[in-house]
This record gives C-alpha cells, structure tokens and sequence, in this order.
C-alpha cells in the first residue's frame, strides 16, 4: 500500500519512520516501527476503549477537546518549530496551523451535540407514536493522514470522531512521527481517558492487516488516489465505510471583469501556500485572453520576487519541499513539459545546496501531451493557460481526472452563476482562494475522493445514522 501524503505521490521508499529536515537534509530523529504484538495491543485497547467511551456525554467529550485546543495555543511556539523541522512549512505557516487546529477543536467540541442531536420524522404518517433517526457512533475508526498538514489534517480527523463518541487510530506519515506522537500526548493531557486516541508507528504495508482487523470499524484517508484505491479496495472487501480526500488539480479562472491586480497577487499565494505543497492550491491558472497579458505580468513578477530559503527565517516565503523524492517528481514534470515545447516564464531548476528547495515556477504553452497538463503537480509550480471564452475556460477547468477544489475571479453575476453550476468540484470559491473551513464541508469530486471532511457533514460521516420507529 502506497504511503499517503495529501497529493504529494511519493512511494515509501524505505520502511524507517524518521523525522528528517527537508532544509538540510539531516536526520534529526528516527523511530522504530511497532511490532504485531504492540500492533495487536493497542488495537485491542482501542476497542475496549470504544465499549464504554461511548456512553460518555458531549458535555465529557467537549471538556476535554477545549483542554486540548488551549494546550496547543500554550505551545504553538513548540509546536510550530516541530512541524517546520519535520516537513519545511515556514515557520509562520506552522503557527497558523496550530491556531486552525485549535480553532477546529473548539468548533466541534461546541457543535458536535447539536449536529448529532435526533431528526424527528413524521411520525403519523409512517404509522409511529416516534420516529425519528439518530446518530451513533461506529466504532474504532482508522485514520491513514499525510505529512503536508502534520496537525490540522489529524485534527480534523480527530475532533468529530471523538465528539461522535468514537476511538482512533492514527496512522500518520512517515516522515512526521514527531507530529503524530504529539497529538496522542495533547489529547491524553487533555483528559481523554487512555485509548481514545492512538498512534501507529507503522509503515504502509503494515494498514492493510489494521484495516481488515474486525475490531476497526471505519476508515478515513488523505492522500495520493493509489493509496486511496488501494485503501478502498480493502474496505470494500471488508464492507467498512470510508471517506477519501485524494488529488486534486485546482483550476483557478481569471475572466476580464476581474480585479486583475487582486486576482494576480491572490493567485501566488493560492499557488505557494505550504511551499506548493497542497492539495487544494490552485496549480492551473487559465485566463481569458483579453486579461490574460496583464495577469500573466503582474503574477510571473510576483512569483519571481518570492524569497526562497530557510523555513525558520522570518523573511522566508517559500520553504524546501518535504522530500527529496518529491523534488524529485517536480523536477521531471517540469523537464517533461519543457522537453516538449512549453514555455518557462520564471524558476524552473531546481536550487543548488543542501535541502530540497525548488524555486516559484511559472510554465505555459501547455499541451495535452504533456504530463504537467492531466498529473498533479505538488510544489511551487504554476501552469498558465490562455482561455478565448468562458465556455473554454470551464472546459479547461473540467478537462482533469480531479475535482477537488476551484477558485474563479468575475464581477458578472452571470458568469458566477455559471461557474457555480458547471465547473466540477467539491468546492468553488469566487473571487476568492480555495481554502478549508471547520464551518464548511470538504471533499472533492471524480478521483478527488468520496465522502466529506468538516461541517456537519464531516462528523456524521463516522456515525450510524440508525431508524427509530416507536409503535404505539
């Protein structure tokens, strides 16, 4: 089974779990893999765990969720330099990670009772004193999460499991231990009693053998659509729910009744964010022809004015990748689209030094036959395309296996009514980036995944929506 790693697609290349700082290349930390027998245990602990945590009460459960978000605002500072040095976000982007998931925390220790409280039905009209459906916890619930987001993409996994009443198991990515282990031990202070939360020190090959234990109940995964597939193969053998959050490649459509100016500058950050590395960043940029000259000047500047360097700098905006294998990947992307005729406008090798650094990139005369055109890319890349019309643009947009997210630029109530209605994704913001709230629901559409994150939809999802029916 293919590590996961929110988009970034790299196979798991070796079975140590270590933390290795992607700025210099050195290995800070490495950790053993747990064996069958601590495997076996705490999946058994887990699932006792799952017997009586059940019946504790939102009031219990939301108690000790708020203790975990003010332990994390506590030790944003510790927290944040142990995200920067496992994976290579800036370090302001780390704190702001913190502060979301603690943010997540609180939304869901405060809503979870109200998104799961019982629907009424019509009770006469299906022959019922009562009827109503409620919502009940499934079980253990295993998590396999990516090393893009090392925080917020567990804690959003995390929060509405445990106020729905279920347990979890963590399977994190390989390259950020440091950060798996963390979350266990905050929601452990917190108050959680032992076994509601636990972490996995395994490699990939070892989920499959937790996902066909009888005792896990559920999965959720972020990360590449092998590992997704190969995820949801299992599960489907083994009839167990899961939700799948997999690649995307954001379209991000600028039309000429835009803000050109506000457009162009959104659009770096929408491209740069997490070094590049996510997968809702906006990685395909198509733009009416009629704006197009003016938006490609003002974003390739821009992106060319970015400072590379090390994460812990202040003055930093773009950080290493996390891997050296997922350089590795930008790189022949980029050398294949060059190889066969597109246009690099700025970057385009990769830095010289230790660390996996690669600079803002900007590529156009983009083709089919490209891999760049239909393959993710995870990194600081952006591809440029001309768009003649809004009917191509959309057809542009769609032209692409995923369908994660899509951001598009327009002042005409038309052209957004159009684009709301056709471009084929999970979420489409106008005139604004893509981007995930604890208060909007998440997940994407075709090989983007099934299923949603956030919201009430996101905590129902690990739920037993079960039929009550009450004669007289």
């Amino acid at each position: 089974m293919e590590e996961p790693r929110d988009s970034a697609r790299t196979k798991e290349v070796s079975p140590v779990i270590a933390t290795v700082d992607p700025a210099t290349g050195r290995t800070v930390k490495t950790f053993e893999e747990l064996g069958a027998a601590e495997i076996e245990d705490k999946i058994a602990r887990s699932y006792e765990r799952a017997k009586s945590y059940r019946h504790t009460t939102f009031a219990e459960r939301a108690r000790w969720l708020n203790a975990a978000a003010d332990l994390l605002d506590a030790e944003v500072d510790e927290v944040a330099a142990m995200m920067t040095t496992e994976m290579g976000k800036t370090l302001a982007s780390a704190r702001a990670e913190v502060a979301k998931s603690a943010n997540g925390i609180r939304f869901y220790a405060e809503h979870a009772e109200s998104f799961l409280a019982d629907e009424p039905a019509d009770a006469a009209k299906v022959g019922a004193e009562l009827a109503y459906a409620a919502y009940q916890p499934l079980g253990v619930v295993l998590a396999v999460m990516p090393w893009n987001y090392p925080l917020w993409q567990a804690v959003r996994f995390a929060a509405p499991a445990l106020m729905a009443g279920n347990t979890g198991l963590l399977k994190h990515a390989s390259n950020v231990p440091q950060s798996a282990l963390y979350l266990e031990d905050v929601l452990r202070r917190a108050g959680f009693p032992d076994g509601c939360f636990t972490t996995l020190l395994i490699s990939s090959k070892q989920v499959e053998p937790v996902l066909r234990d009888p005792r896990v109940a559920a999965a959720t995964l972020t990360g590449s659509e092998p590992a997704g597939r190969a995820v949801a193969a299992v599960c489907g053998d083994e009839v167990k729910h899961t939700v799948l959050e997999l690649g995307g490649s954001d379209p991000f459509l600028v039309l000429p009744s835009a803000d050109i100016g506000r457009a162009a500058e959104v659009a770096v950050t929408a491209r740069v964010q997490n070094n590049g590395q996510s997968c809702i960043a906006a990685k395909r940029f198509i733009v009416h022809t009629d704006v197009y000259d003016a938006f490609a000047e003002r974003f390739v500047a821009r992106m060319r004015e970015l400072t590379v360097g090390d994460p812990f700098d202040a003055g930093t905006q773009v950080g290493p990748l996390a891997t050296e294998q997922g350089r590795a990947e930008v790189e022949e992307l980029v050398a294949d689209a060059v190889a066969a005729g597109a246009t690099v406008l700025c970057g385009g090798k990769p830095l010289s030094g230790p660390g996996w650094f690669y600079p803002p990139t900007v590529i156009t005369d983009i083709t089919p036959a490209m891999r760049i055109h239909q393959e993710e890319l995870f990194g600081p890349v952006a591809s440029l395309y001309r768009a003649g019309s809004l009917d191509e643009a959309i057809e542009l947009a769609n032209a692409t296996a995923f369908g994660l997210g899509a951001s598009a630029w327009t002042s005409d109530a038309g052209e957004r009514a159009r684009l709301i209605a056709e471009l084929e994704a999970g979420q489409v913001f106008i005139n604004g980036m893509t981007a995930s709230y604890p208060e909007l629901p998440f997940g994407g559409v075709k090989r983007s995944g099934t299923g949603r994150e956030l919201a009430a939809h996101g905590i129902r999802e690990f739920c037993n929506v079960k039929t009550v029916w009450v004669g007289a």
